[in-house]
């Protein structure tokens, strides 16, 4: 957020940072209610159990993925540019 004032950024930069951010923290949040639904339902070690405790971590990692792109694609768009007005 703080690239965000320091850039002046667009407001479409605004809205897709605040949609990542909120993406990645509803992934975690499913991911920690499946889990703990699935201790809850299964204690011991199943292999069902752990494939989908697998399957919901590795959402978590997607959405992340995608929020290092999108912050990639920041850097790129917005403070790549600010740098060279500064250092020329």
């Amino acid at each position: 957020m703080i690239a965000l004032l320091i850039t002046q950024a667009h407001a479409v930069w605004w809205g897709v940072m605040a949609l990542t951010i909120a993406l990645v923290v509803s992934a975690e949040l499913l991911n920690t209610a499946i889990e703990s639904l699935a201790d809850h339902l299964h204690p011991g070690r199943h292999e069902a159990i752990k494939r989908t405790k697998d399957v919901a971590a590795a959402a978590v990692l997607v959405a992340s993925a995608g929020a290092v792109a999108v912050g990639l694609a920041f850097i790129v768009d917005q403070v790549l540019p600010m740098l060279r007005r500064w250092l020329l």
